[in-house]
């Protein structure tokens, strides 16, 4: 007999349907999510800088660790405050 194991943390498998990307990010609020990655930090700075200088509102977050998911309560501050989120998967 062979147990396969789910790295992702969930109890049980829940489908959601992928969201349709925006046609422009102009008016939209941008969250940037660090997720705790080797130099992931690095390249949100510059994310950072090239969306602010399209006059784009930015806000930062960070996740504690990169071994976990993103605690409960950031998810949903991140989910009321912005409208699209950038991830940063850099090593």
């Amino acid at each position: 007999m062979t147990t396969i194991l789910d790295p992702t943390a969930e109890r049980s498998v829940s489908a959601r349907p992928r969201l349709a990307r925006p046609e422009s990010l102009e008016g939209l609020r941008v969250g940037l999510l660090d997720i705790a990655k080797t130099k992931g930090d690095i390249f949100l700075d510059r994310v950072e800088q090239k969306l602010t200088e399209r006059g784009l509102v930015v806000k930062r977050y960070a996740k504690p660790t990169n071994t976990r998911p993103a605690p409960t309560a950031l998810s949903q501050k991140i989910a009321t405050e912005v409208d699209v989120v950038i991830e940063a998967l850099s090593d």
